[in-house]
């Protein structure tokens, strides 16, 4: 169930901080974040967030096609590209699964 919109979009003020401190300074270095649940809205258009999905942090850069929705939103999760691919750690398949 996706949040009211009567409650408007949910931006984590820590991660705004981020994206403000870096359009001022013109850096476009990525920002690591552990906020999934944050919104894309249209300051972050260009800039590339470094996501945590529970175990590493993935690259996400934000497009203007990304606008309105949540950042993860269409990421797999830790393990799904194993899944995805049939794939598992053991096995004869063992070493392709990185």
């Amino acid at each position: 169930m996706g949040r009211s919109s009567k409650k408007g979009p949910y931006i984590d003020p820590r991660v705004f901080e981020k994206v403000e401190a870096q359009l001022s300074s013109g850096k476009r270095d990525p920002i690591k974040t552990w906020s999934r649940s944050c919104t894309i809205v249209p300051e972050f258009i260009g800039l590339t967030f470094m996501v945590h999905n529970g175990k590493q942090h993935m690259k996400v850069f934000v497009t203007d096609a990304d606008v309105p929705r949540s950042r993860w939103q269409g990421q797999g999760g830790r393990q799904s590209g194993l899944r995805r691919q049939g794939l598992s750690r053991d096995g004869p398949a063992a070493g392709r699964w990185r």
